[in-house]
C-alpha cells in the first residue's frame, strides 16, 4: 500500500520463517556440539530453513523494487537500515574479539599467577604456565597444534582481498553500463567467495583430524572456532547475497543511478573483508 511517495509493504511472512529456522539451526548445532545425533539434521533443516526464507524475502523485494514502488525517500530508509545493520554486525564481531582480548590478556595471565592472581596456580593448578596458545588448567582439552597464519589463512586472505577488487570492479561496471564485464567480475566475485568457504572447510577438517584442535581445546580451541566459524557464517550469507545480485544483473535490473541493492551487497562483502584482516592478525599472527 502506497503512503503519498513512501512505499508501506504489506505483512511479510518471511520474518517469523527466518526465526524459526534460526532457532531451529541454532539448537541443531547445540546438540550437535553435545553429540546427539540428531543435531546435524536440525541444523541442516535450519540452515534449508533461513536460505528459502532469505531467496523468497529477496524475491517480494525485487518484485516490488521492479514495479517501481520504492521512491527516493525509501531508498533513504534502505541505506540507514543496512548501515544499521552493518553497525550491529561490527558490534557482534566486537563481543568475541572482547572475549579474546580478556581471555589472552587477562584471565590466562591471572590464572598463571601473574597481578591479583599471585600464587593462583600453585594453589589451584600446580605447574600451570600462563603461555598463549592453551587449552587451559590441567590440559582439559587435550594437545593440540596451530594452524601456521602464512599457510591455507594467508591464501584466504588474499582469495577475499582479490574478491573486494573484483566486486569494485563489477561496481565500475555497472556505473559505466558495461554489462558483459559487470557480469564477468560478479561472477568472479560469487567464485572467489565459494573457494573460500571450501578452503575453511579443508582448514576445519584438518584442524579436527590431524592437529587435535576442536571447540574443546579449551578458551584458544573456543575462541578460534567461535570467531572463524560465525565468520565464515557471514561470508555464506554474504555469498547468498551476490549470487542473487549476480542473476539479478544478469537479467538487466540494475541502472547506473540506482542500483541500491548492489550497493548494499557490497557495504556486506567489504564488511566481511574487512572483519577477516582483523581476524586473521588476532587470530591467526599474533
Amino acid at each position: 500500500m502506497a503512503q503519498g511517495s513512501y512505499y508501506v509493504p504489506a505483512t511479510s511472512k518471511w520474518p517469523i520463517i527466518g526465526s524459526v529456522g534460526l532457532f531451529i539451526l541454532v539448537s541443531g548445532f547445540a546438540k550437535w556440539m553435545n553429540g546427539s545425533d540428531l543435531g546435524p539434521w536440525m541444523a541442516a533443516i535450519g540452515a534449508s530453513v533461513v536460505i528459502a526464507m532469505m531467496f523468497g524475502w529477496f524475491a517480494d523485494v525485487i518484485r516490488e523494487s521492479e514495479a517501481g514502488m520504492y521512491s527516493n525517500q525509501v531508498g533513504g530508509s534502505f541505506r540507514q537500515g543496512m548501515i544499521w545493520f552493518i553497525f550491529s554486525e561490527v558490534m557482534f564481531f566486537a563481543a568475541f574479539f572482547g572475549a579474546l582480548f580478556y581471555a589472552r590478556i587477562f584471565a590466562v595471565p591471572w590464572i598463571g599467577g601473574e597481578g591479583t592472581g599471585v600464587m593462583t596456580n600453585e594453589l589451584l593448578y600446580p605447574g600451570y604456565l600462563p603461555v598463549w596458545p592453551t587449552n587451559g588448567p590441567e590440559n582439559l582439552g587435550g594437545d593440540f597444534k596451530t594452524i601456521g597464519a602464512f599457510e591455507l589463512p594467508m591464501i584466504n586472505t588474499l582469495i577475499l582481498l582479490i574478491s573486494g577488487v573484483t566486486i569494485t570492479a563489477a561496481h565500475v561496471a555497472l556505473k559505466k553500463l558495461k554489462r558483459n564485464a559487470l557480469i564477468f567480475w560478479m561472477a568472479a566475485t560469487v567464485s572467489l567467495g565459494a573457494l573460500f568457504l571450501c578452503l575453511q572447510m579443508f582448514e576445519y577438517v584438518h584442524a579436527y583430524q590431524d592437529l587435535g584442535l576442536t571447540l574443546g581445546s579449551g578458551i584458544y580451541g573456543s575462541t578460534f572456532f567461535m570467531l572463524t566459524g560465525f565468520h565464515g557464517l557471514h561470508v555464506t550469507v554474504g555469498s547468498i547475497m551476490l549470487i542473487v545480485i549476480t542473476l539479478r544483473c544478469v537479467r538487466g535490473h540494475f541502472e547506473p543511478k540506482n542500483h541500491f541493492a548492489f550497493e548494499a551487497t557490497a557495504w556486506y562483502w567489504h564488511f566481511v573483508d574487512v572483519v577477516w584482516l582483523v581476524l586473521f592478525v588476532f587470530v591467526y599472527v599474533l
